[in-house]
C-alpha cells in the first residue's frame, strides 16, 4: 500500500556505515558538478522562474528499497514531463498494448517535446513522450462518475512513489495561462481523429498532471519501480505488470529524450525522461531507479547537472544497457568429461561419471550454457551424467523446460542422469525417483511446463514426457549413484 503524504522512506545511510559509500558517492557527483553554471531555467510557464537556479539534488532506490540522496533531494517542484512515462504506463494498464497503439505510435520523432507533427495517414502522434502522445495518453485514462480521469492519474501517479502526492496549484493556473500550443496540439489530434476527448478537457486534464508536485526523491522510487517490473521496492506494491513496466523502459529508451535520444542511449545508456521543471530519471532494469533535480536547461530541455551527473555515473559504474556484466562461463562452474574424476571423488571414478555443475538464476540464456555443458560432459564417453544445481536460486519456466528435454535427451541417448538439486527446482526432493513435469519438482510460484516437455508458449512438446531422473541431497551422493548404475549396465 502507498505510503501516507510525507512519510519517510527507508535510508541507505549517510553516516560511516558501509552503505554510506553509496550515498557518498552521490555527494562526490554533485560536488564535481554543482558549479556548471550555463543552461537557462524555463521560462514559458512563468511560475517556474521562481525555481532556485542553484539547487542539486541526487537520489538513488535499490531494488531491495534503500534510498541514497545527497543535495536537494527532497525539495519539492512539479513533474512536468517526467509523468509522461507513468501514466503511458496507466494507459497501457487499463487498455493494453494493442488499443493505445491504435491512438499513438512508439516511433522515434527526432524532434522538440512540443513539435506540432502527427504521423502521416493515421494521425497519430509519434510517442507518447512528447507532448502530442501525451495528450492522447492522459486522454485514454478511463473517465467516470464515481472515479474522474484525473484522480486516478494522481492515484497512479502516488502509488508509482509509494506516498501521496498533490497538485501545486500556482503552477497549474501558470501553465494553463500560457498553454496554448498544447491547446492547438489537441485541435489537431482531434481534427485527425486521434484523440478520444475533448480538447479543452484533455489539455486541462494534462496541465494538472505535469503540475503533480515530487521530490527527486519521488521519482527515484518512481523509476525504481519500472526497473523493478512495476513493483515499488520501497511498498511492495504491484503497481503494473512487468510487460507494462518493459514497454515503457523501451519507449523511454528510444524517445523519452525527445530529439536528443540518441545521443543519450549512446553515451549514457538507460532508459530515461527529462522533465523542464528541473527533473531527470533513469531507470537501470533490475538494478536501481536514479533521479536527479536541477532547473537549468540545455538546448533539449535536460536538467545540464543532472545530464552531466548521470553520464558521469553510468560511465563510471559500466551501467550502459548495452554492457554484459555477467562473464560468460559465470553461469556453469564446472563441467568434468569422465576422463578426470569429478571433485570430491576417488581415481575409481574415472571415465564413469561426467559431472555440470550451475549457479545463480537460470533463464533461456543460463539454461543454453547449461545444456551446453551437459553436451561437453556428455561426449567424453562416461555413461553417467550428474546435473549440480545446488547453487541455483532460480528456474525460470523456459529454462525448467529445456533442462528437462536436455536431460531427456541424454537418457534417451543411453546415459544415467541424477541431480544434486536439494531444493527439488527441475526434480523431485531428494531421496524420489523423478516426478513428471510440472509436478512437485517444477518452479515455484509459476511452475514448469504442465504435460511432456513443451516450452511455455503454447505449443506441443518436443519430446516424449520426461519422469524426472533421481535426485540426491549432495553431489557425491549422486555421483556414487550413477557409478553404481554404470557398473550394473556392464555386468
Amino acid at each position: 500500500m502507498p505510503l501516507p503524504s510525507g512519510a519517510p522512506f527507508p535510508s541507505g545511510g549517510a553516516g560511516a556505515g558501509a552503505a554510506g559509500a553509496v550515498t557518498a558517492a552521490l555527494g562526490e557527483l554533485r560536488a564535481r558538478f554543482a558549479g556548471i553554471r550555463h543552461g537557462e531555467v524555463a521560462s514559458y510557464i512563468p511560475e517556474l522562474t521562481r525555481a532556485d537556479p542553484d539547487a542539486f539534488g541526487l537520489a538513488l532506490v535499490s531494488m531491495d528499497g534503500h534510498l541514497y540522496s545527497a543535495g536537494d533531494a527532497r525539495t519539492p517542484f512539479t513533474v512536468q514531463s517526467v509523468s509522461k512515462p507513468f501514466v503511458y504506463a496507466l494507459a497501457l494498464a487499463e487498455l493494453g498494448l494493442d488499443e493505445v497503439s491504435a491512438w499513438v505510435s512508439a516511433e522515434p520523432s527526432g524532434e522538440a517535446f512540443n513539435a506540432i507533427n502527427l504521423e502521416h495517414g493515421t494521425g497519430r502522434p509519434a510517442n507518447a513522450m512528447v507532448n502530442a502522445g501525451a495528450l492522447v495518453a492522459s486522454s485514454l485514462v478511463p473517465d467516470t462518475p464515481d472515479r474522474p480521469r484525473f484522480e486516478r492519474i494522481l492515484a497512479f501517479l502516488g502509488r508509482f512513489a509509494g506516498r501521496a502526492l498533490d497538485v501545486d496549484e500556482a503552477v497549474y493556473r501558470s501553465e494553463s495561462g500560457t498553454g496554448d500550443r498544447n491547446r492547438a496540439l489537441a485541435y489537431l489530434i482531434r481534427s485527425a481523429g486521434r484523440l478520444p476527448a475533448d480538447p479543452v478537457t484533455a489539455t486541462e486534464t494534462y496541465f494538472r498532471q505535469c503540475a503533480v508536485r515530487v521530490t527527486a526523491v519521488d521519482l527515484a522510487v518512481m523509476a525504481a519501480t519500472l526497473a523493478h517490473g512495476g513493483v515499488n521496492p520501497v511498498t511492495g506494491d504491484r503497481v503494473v505488470t512487468d510487460e507494462v513496466a518493459a514497454r515503457v523502459l523501451a519507449v523511454m529508451a528510444t524517445c523519452g529524450m525527445y530529439d536528443a535520444s540518441g545521443e543519450w542511449l549512446l553515451r549514457v545508456g538507460l532508459p530515461a525522461k527529462s522533465g523542464v521543471s528541473g527533473g531527470l530519471i533513469a531507470a537501470g532494469p533490475a538494478r536501481f531507479g536514479l533521479a536527479s533535480y536541477s532547473p537549468p536547461l540545455d538546448a533539449a530541455g535536460t536538467s545540464v547537472r543532472g545530464r552531466s551527473a548521470f553520464a558521469a555515473l553510468s560511465e563510471r559504474l559500466g551501467l550502459h544497457l548495452m554492457l554484459n556484466p555477467a562473464l560468460p562461463g559465470s553461469t556453469v562452474t564446472l563441467v568434468t568429461t569422465g576422463e578426470d574424476p569429478p571433485p570430491g571423488s576417488g581415481a575409481g571414478e574415472r571415465g564413469r561419471v561426467a559431472v555440470v555443475a550451475a549457479q545463480g538464476a537460470l533463464d533461456f540464456t543460463a539454461a543454453e550454457r547449461v545444456l551446453y555443458g551437459l553436451d561437453e560432459a556428455g561426449s567424453g564417453g562416461a555413461p553417467s551424467v550428474v546435473l549440480d544445481l545446488r547453487q541455483v536460486n532460480g528456474i525460470e519456466p523456459v529454462a525448467y523446460a529445456m533442462l528437462r528435454q536436455g536431460l531427456a535427451r541424454l537418457e534417451r541417448a543411453g546415459h544415467h542422469v541424477a541431480l544434486a538439486d536439494p531444493a527439488g527446482r527441475l526434480g523431485a526432493p531428494p531421496g524420489g525417483e523423478g516426478v513428471p513435469p510440472g509436478g512437485e519438482g517444477a518452479p515455484a510460484g509459476g511452475g514448469g511446463p504442465s504435460s511432456g516437455d513443451a516450452l511455455p508458449d503454447g505449443g506441443p512438446p518436443v519430446d516424449p514426457p520426461l519422469v524426472g531422473p533421481p535426485n540426491f541431497a549432495s553431489r557425491d551422493e549422486a555421483v556414487a549413484r550413477c557409478a553404481r548404475e554404470g557398473d550394473g549396465q556392464r555386468s
